[in-house]
């Protein structure tokens, strides 16, 4: 048996050093997993040039280089925030319907196609951005495009 006992801590730790100043100060995204989910290509599409500098950055420094590459990163959030602010300011109710749909199916995209398509036409048509799965075959339709998709739900919520 243990001669010490246990003891747990419930309080939130903070680090209060601060960061040099030649980081710049960024607020945070502030989304949760199902809206960042939802939004994920259409940041993809905007933040590409952003997110090729912070892993090009992150590459040179061997896998390490968290203060040399913070610049890019606060980059990277700051146009991910950026593109969240107007997807909610242009397509609020597409936005919503997505990502509560895939708070309620465990993030499968595939439960959520209905919702997704709505979504994708209101940020092309208002935005223009597209969404574009890095990677897929240039002679296949993409999966997101496909009207009939190989998982499915009937009314009664069984899956074919």
């Amino acid at each position: 048996m243990a001669a010490r006992q246990p003891r747990f801590n419930q309080a939130v730790l903070i680090d209060t050093t601060p960061l040099p100043e030649s980081i710049p100060k960024v607020e945070e995204v502030g989304a949760s997993s199902a809206p960042l989910m939802s939004a994920s290509y259409f940041i993809g599409a905007r933040c590409k040039a952003y997110n090729d500098d912070y892993m090009m950055c992150k590459t040179e420094a061997h896998g390490r280089g968290e203060f040399e590459c913070m610049k890019e990163g606060r980059k990277v959030t700051r146009c991910a925030a950026s593109v969240i602010d107007d997807i909610t300011k242009n397509c609020l109710q597409e936005f919503r319907n997505h990502w509560e749909c895939l708070e309620d199916n465990n993030q499968q995209l595939w439960q959520c196609r209905k919702w997704e398509w709505r979504l994708n036409g209101c940020v092309f048509q208002k935005l223009g951005l597209e969404k574009k799965i890095p990677g897929a075959p240039e002679h296949e339709t993409p999966v997101h495009l496909r009207k009939r998709q190989i998982y499915s739900q009937n009314e009664k919520g069984v899956i074919t």
